[in-house]
C-alpha cells in the first residue's frame, strides 16, 4: 500500500537537495570535488592460492592502479561541436580472460570521427594513443611473488590479436559461444556490429556477417544467455534509436545553446534476440520469442531468474520509456511482465531515463533484485523482488534515491567491496545535458562516482567520501566492468571515461575479510556456465546467492566468476550449485581464500 507515496516523497527529499535553479528534466552541476596457475585438482574443483588478508588501516579503500599497471587508455569520441548523440552515450568495457591464463584481461571500446568530411585535427578533444583510434585489447600479465605479493602489467596485443574495430564503438559482451573453452567478444556499435570468434592461440577472427549477429543501427549493451538451456549461448542485443547522422535534429539547452538532444526527439530501435543454432551462427527469432514486443530506446540488459522456475529471464533498462521484464515461458518464448511486476515504472508510475542496471540478492533473501541509475533529478531505482518476480520500489527508504538524485549514471554494479557477505553498490556518473556554469569547459559533463554500502536493513549510505582519492575525482563516467582484476579475493572496477583516460579501481579492503571464489564449468566444456546459481552456506547457516553472469552495467561485460564474502569466518562453507540445464550439486571442501573451479558432475 505504500507504493503510491514512496516516490513523492522521493520528489521532496530530491527537490531539498537539488541546487537552486536546477529543475528534474536536466542536469545538476558538477559536484565540488573536495591467479595464479591452477595448483591441484580434487573432486572435480581446482584451486590456486592468494595473498593474505590484513593490509593497513590508513589505506585507500580503492585507489586507480592503471598508471602503475601501464594500462595506457584514454577515450575519443570525435567531437567537432556538432552535437552528435553517439558522441554523449559511450564507451562501455569488458572484462575478459581471452588467453585462458587464469587473469583478467582488457578490452577498451573506441569511436572515431562522425561529421563527414572532418579528420582528427577537427577533433574538439585530440586522442590519445595509437591511431587512427581503434578498440584495444590489452592482455594481463599479473605476476605473483614467493611472498605473495602482486604485480599488475598489461601489455597492448591489439595489432597481434586479429581484432579489427574501427567504427563507433559503444559496447562490450563476453562468452563462448561454441563451447570450446575460449571466450569470444561481441562489440555494439553505433553502425553494424561485430562478433569475434576466439581461435584460441592468441588471436581473434571476425565471423560477424557469418554468424548472423551483425545487425545495423545503434546497438548500445548486449548480454549472453542460454534462454532455451540446450546448452548453447544465445545473444539479446539492446538497441538504443533510430538515429542516423544525417537525420540529425538541432537541440537547445535552457540558456539557447547548442546541446544533445532527449531520447525523445527520435524513435526507438527494436531490440534483437538472436538463436545459437551450434554451428557458429544464430537466427534471429525476434519476432517469435519475444511476443508483443514495445521496444523502447535500450541502454541497459541484465539477465537472471527472477521468478525462480529455473529458465533465465531478461531485463531491459529502457531510457525515458517503459521498462521491460521478459519472462521467460520455458517453450522458446518470452512475456514482457514487467507492467505487471511492477517493474515498468516507478511507484509512482513514471518511466525514467533507466541507464545502467543490474541484478543481484542484496538482503540475502535468495532472490534476484533490481538496481537502475537513472537522470539527475530523478535519482536511481531499486526494485525489490518478493521471489515470484513481483518487485516493490524501495528507491526512496533505502536512500538510494536521495543519495544518488544529484548524478546521471551509467555503469554500475552489485559488489561486495568489503567482502562482509552483503552486497554494496558502485556506480559511475556523467551528464549528459550541459548546465550554464560549466560552458566553458570542452566537455562539461562530468560527475564524481557513488559507493554505496549496504547497512543490512534495506537501507545504504553513501561512503564515497572514505573511499580513497579516485572517487573524488570528476569525469564523465559510462561503462564499468566489476571483476577480480588481481586476484587477490575481492572485487576491482574498471571504469570507461566519455573523451577521458580509464580508470582501474584496485580494492584494498576486501581482503581483509575472508572469501570464497568461484568460477564454475560445464560437464562437456570447460566454458563458464552462464546463468547458474551459486548458494554459498556459512558456519552459521546464512545462505548467500550469487550468479554466474558477464552482463549488466553499461554496455559493459564483468568477470564471469563470482566472488562471496564470508566477513571474519574462516569456515569451510557449503557450496551448492544450480546448473542453467537444473541439475543441482554440493559441495563441503572449497577452500576459503581461494579461487575455486568447480565443474558439473564434479559435487554431490
Amino acid at each position: 500500500m505504500a507504493l503510491t507515496c514512496l516516490r513523492p516523497i522521493r520528489a521532496v527529499i530530491a527537490a531539498l537537495i537539488l541546487a537552486p535553479g536546477v529543475g528534474c528534466a536536466g542536469d545538476p552541476a558538477r559536484q565540488p570535488s573536495s591467479a595464479g596457475s591452477e595448483d591441484g585438482t580434487d573432486h572435480g574443483r581446482t584451486a590456486h592460492a592468494v595473498t593474505g588478508r590484513g593490509q593497513s588501516a590508513e589505506r585507500e579503500w580503492f585507489t586507480d592502479g592503471a598508471p602503475a599497471a601501464e594500462l595506457d587508455f584514454a577515450h575519443f569520441n570525435g567531437m567537432s561541436g556538432r552535437f552528435y548523440m553517439p558522441e554523449i552515450m559511450g564507451p562501455g568495457v569488458g572484462f575478459l580472460d581471452y588467453d585462458n591464463d587464469g587473469d583478467l584481461d582488457v578490452y577498451f571500446v573506441q569511436a572515431r570521427m562522425l561529421e563527414p568530411g572532418k579528420t582528427l585535427q577537427n577533433a574538439l578533444i585530440a586522442p590519445h594513443g595509437p591511431l587512427p583510434p581503434t578498440g584495444r585489447l590489452f592482455r594481463n600479465d599479473l605476476s605473483v611473488a614467493g611472498d605473495g605479493s602482486r604485480r599488475l602489467r598489461f601489455t597492448d596485443v591489439t595489432d597481434r590479436s586479429g581484432i579489427s574495430a574501427p567504427g563507433y564503438g559503444m559496447g562490450v559482451a563476453t562468452g563462448d559461444i561454441d563451447n570450446d573453452g575460449w571466450i569470444d567478444l561481441y562489440l555494439t556499435n553505433f553502425g553494424r556490429s561485430q562478433m569475434f570468434r576466439n581461435k584460441g592461440d592468441g588471436t581473434f577472427v571476425d565471423i560477424s556477417r557469418r554468424s548472423g549477429t551483425d545487425g545495423a543501427g545503434w546497438a548500445v549493451s548486449a548480454a549472453f544467455l542460454d534462454y532455451d538451456r540446450d546448452g548453447w549461448l544465445d545473444l539479446y542485443v539492446g538497441n538504443y534509436l533510430n538515429y542516423t547522422i544525417d537525420a540529425d535534429k538541432e537541440c537547445f539547452s535552457a540558456t539557447g545553446g547548442r546541446d544533445y538532444c532527449a531520447p525523445q526527439v527520435y524513435r526507438a530501435q527494436p531490440d534483437r534476440l538472436y538463436r545459437n543454432k551450434g554451428d557458429g551462427t544464430f537466427d534471429d527469432v525476434t519476432s517469435a520469442a519475444l511476443v508483443g514486443a514495445q521496444f523502447g530506446p535500450a541502454l541497459g540488459v541484465v539477465t537472471a531468474d527472477f521468478d525462480g522456475d529455473g529458465w533465465i529471464d531478461i531485463y531491459v533498462a529502457n531510457d525515458s520509456e517503459p521498462n521491460q521484464l521478459w519472462i521467460n515461458q520455458g517453450n522458446g518464448a518470452f512475456a514482457d511482465a514487467a507492467l505487471l511486476a511492477g517493474a515498468a515504472f516507478t511507484g509512482e508510475g513514471k518511466a525514467e531515463a533507466s541507464m545502467g542496471v543490474d541484478a543481484g540478492d542484496f538482503d540475502n533473501d535468495g532472490d534476484e533484485d533490481l538496481f537502475m541509475t537513472e537522470l539527475s533529478g530523478e535519482g536511481s531505482n531499486l526494485y525489490v523482488n518478493d521471489g515470484s518476480a513481483s518487485f516493490t520500489d524501495l528507491s526512496a527508504p533505502s536512500m538510494l534515491g536521495p543519495s544518488t538524485v544529484r548524478s546521471t549514471g551509467f555503469g554500475t554494479g552489485w559488489l561486495d567491496f568489503d567482502n562482509d557477505g552483503w552486497l554494496d553498490l558502485l556506480s559511475v556518473n556523467g551528464m549528459v545535458r550541459a548546465v550554464e556554469e560549466r560552458l566553458s569547459a570542452p566537455f562539461p559533463y562530468d560527475q564524481r562516482k557513488h559507493l554505496l554500502k549496504n547497512l543490512r536493513n534495506r537501507q545504504f549510505e553513501e561512503v564515497s567520501a572514505e573511499a580513497g582519492a579516485v572517487f573524488q575525482l570528476s569525469e564523465v563516467g559510462r561503462g564499468a566492468a566489476f571483476g577480480d582484476i588481481d586476484n587477490d579475493g575481492d572485487t576491482d572496477v574498471l571504469v570507461a571515461n566519455a573523451g577521458g583516460p580509464a580508470r582501474l579501481l584496485i580494492n584494498e579492503i576486501g581482503s581483509r575479510n575472508h572469501w570464497v571464489g568461484l568460477r564454475l564449468v560445464g560437464q562437456h566444456t570447460t566454458r563458464d556456465m552462464l546463468g547458474a546459481r551459486v548458494a554459498v552456506v556459512r558456519g552459521d547457516g546464512a545462505t548467500l546467492w550469487r550468479r554466474i553472469r558477464t552482463d549488466g552495467s553499461y554496455a559493459s561485460a564483468n568477470d564471469p566468476r563470482v566472488l562471496v564474502g564470508l566477513g571474519d569466518s574462516a569456515e569451510v562453507p557449503t557450496v551448492r550449485v544450480r546448473w542453467p540445464n537444473g541439475r543441482e550439486e554440493e559441495w563441503s571442501d572449497v577452500a576459503v581464500n581461494r579461487w575455486t573451479t568447480l565443474k558439473e558432475g564434479g559435487g554431490r
